[in-house]
């Protein structure tokens, strides 16, 4: 598949990926969710030289694709909105 059939996606950041990375929301090309990460990693680190955040933090993220809660092996089409939130804890 030429890199120019790979989908144009927005992804929108919440919870501490957004507090710490300062990104709210990027547009990137990929494939599969898991494809994001990467990306995300370089954007993040970018805006943010000393942000925290690692692939295992995104790896554990929820994931929703157009609303509906995904996993990373999640195939995405153009034009996908794809939430990636940080796991809420607390006590």
């Amino acid at each position: 598949m030429p890199s120019n059939d790979i989908p144009h996606v927005h992804v929108k950041l919440f919870g501490l990926f957004r507090l710490d990375t300062g990104l709210h929301e990027l547009d990137a090309q990929a494939r599969r969710v898991k494809d994001l990460y990467p990306v995300l990693l370089r954007e993040a680190r970018a805006g943010n030289p000393a942000t925290t955040i690692t692939r295992a933090d995104i790896d554990g993220c929820v994931v929703l694709v157009n609303g509906k809660q995904s996993k990373k092996s999640t195939k995405l089409s153009e034009g996908d909105t794809v939430y990636l939130m940080s796991p809420v804890c607390g006590g």
